[in-house]
């Protein structure tokens, strides 16, 4: 059967998330998971994962919009005044790459993260980061360090195919989406190269990008109808109630379609049909690019 990844992230941002994606585990495709480790539910995410031994679980690194594992006086540069990341990603961005005490910290936060994941006891199946912040040099950089000792841990390529980016958008959507695409593919080309050159396990293609946080059942449908050939990772946001602070951090998304799309008979008999497996990083080690 032919793997295909299928994740939710934001893992413990909340307790509604958390429960969507055991139900979506549980009851319906949801085949792995990305977990914020200094997300407010954390805890209660850990619970669930170890309660779910075929979940894959990875690390949604969070160094933007989020609290850091690190004492955040310990990285001045990567924190506001109030002990939290940057919530503007362009500025956290231009730090990071120009500011040599900032790169330090940085390698020192990700170490920290993903320590921080491994002493939950469960197995590191994949890392990629909070708004693909993986992409940013600096970042992927250092990822690439502190990674490629342990090749079986996967590494999110998003790199969406040129016809799912756009396919069926208003012209200005479109638009917008065709210039995203045709300036990240050279980066994301010499990422892929990197991830080969350094034997990380990775996906081919990512979708669920331009229909981030609205993948409702007839979107996730379309998407299975033309999976490109190679390993693909279709990523989500379920949660079992859209509340104010997943309103506040994900403004447009509909959480709830998601779940109801994870849990559709008909996206399960779409999946046999076609002869998918569905499961983590892990489970294409031996099949990736």
């Amino acid at each position: 059967m032919r793997p295909l990844i299928f994740t939710a992230d934001d893992f413990g941002f909340s307790e509604e998330i958390n429960e969507a994606v055991e139900r979506g585990h549980r009851e319906g495709v949801l085949g792995a998971a990305s977990l914020m480790v200094t997300g407010p539910a954390a805890a209660d995410a850990i619970a669930r994962a170890r309660r779910l031994p075929g979940l894959r679980v990875g690390l949604h690194l969070v160094l933007v919009q989020g609290k850091p594992a690190s004492p955040p006086d310990s990285i001045p540069a990567l924190v506001d005044g109030r002990g939290r990341f940057h919530d503007n990603l362009a500025k956290a961005g231009v730090i990071w790459f120009f500011h040599p005490q900032a790169r330090r910290q940085l390698r020192r936060e990700i170490a920290a993260q993903i320590a921080a994941f491994k002493a939950t006891g469960l197995r590191l199946d994949h890392v990629n980061g909070h708004n693909h912040m993986q992409v940013h040099p600096t970042v992927f950089g250092e990822l690439i360090r502190q990674l490629k000792a342990e090749p079986k841990i996967g590494l999110r390529l998003p790199r969406e195919p040129w016809s799912v980016t756009i396919e069926n958008s208003p012209l200005m959507t479109r638009t917008t989406s065709a210039l995203r695409w045709l300036i990240m593919t050279p980066f994301l080309g010499l990422m892929r190269r990197q991830l080969l050159r350094n034997g990380i396990s990775h996906n081919e293609w990512l979708l669920g990008i331009k229909d981030s946080g609205r993948l409702n059942e007839g979107r996730l449908l379309g998407l299975l109808d033309r999976l490109p050939t190679g390993v693909s990772e279709i990523h989500c946001h379920p949660a079992t109630r859209r509340t104010a602070a997943i309103a506040e951090s994900m403004p447009g998304y509909d959480n709830e379609a998601e779940l109801a799309a994870l849990l559709s008979p008909r996206i399960g008999e779409a999946l046999a049909r076609r002869g998918l497996r569905v499961g983590g990083f892990l489970d294409i080690r031996d099949e990736a690019p």
